[in-house]
């Protein structure tokens, strides 16, 4: 009987011990204090208040940046646009329609593909550089009640190269 005793208190005193050594090695690794250390900074912007620092409110033109846009850089960010999207011409849909020649098309222009009510709307208007513009800088402000979830690319220079390279794929 004894010898149980000593047993169980042995087991006792040493799951005790495990677990103030769990909690002191737990309590270091993750404490605050460290997480703080450890912590990404991210750098934010200052915005005064004044009038011109607030986003804008609708995309800026991009004429001037398409005269010296880049065409390759265009395609870097179109591999945002490839998770949804195609661009070979004769491409197969996926979530979003083929974009080959895209720039010069009317909007809802592919017949196999089930565009929203709102695109359908549009379908009389023509996907110009203004038009892409605008939506690539907001799809949900260009065109409200679209299916497309993109929040949209808000560097003029990206929208200015993306649609230069766009306008190559036909």
């Amino acid at each position: 009987m004894n010898m149980e005793f000593n047993k169980i208190f042995a087991a006792l005193l040493v799951a005790g011990i495990l677990a103030y050594f769990g909690s002191f090695v737990s309590n270091f690794i993750i404490h605050p204090k460290h997480l703080e250390e450890n912590a990404f900074k991210v750098e934010v912007a200052e915005t005064s208040g004044a009038p011109g620092a607030a986003a804008p409110a609708e995309a800026e033109p991009i004429d001037d940046l398409l005269a010296t846009a880049d065409a390759t850089q265009g395609e870097k960010v179109a591999k945002v646009c490839a998770a949804c999207h195609t661009f070979d011409n004769g491409g197969a849909n996926k979530v979003g329609p083929n974009l080959a020649g895209i720039i010069g098309s009317k909007h809802a222009h592919k017949g196999d593909f089930a565009y929203s009510d709102a695109m359908k709307e549009k379908s009389g208007e023509t996907w110009t550089v203004d038009a892409m513009n605008k939506f690539l800088w907001s799809p949900k402000k260009s065109i409200p009640g679209t299916k497309m979830t993109f929040a949209g690319i808000k560097k003029p220079e990206d929208r200015a190269a993306l649609i230069k390279w766009l306008e190559l794929q036909r």
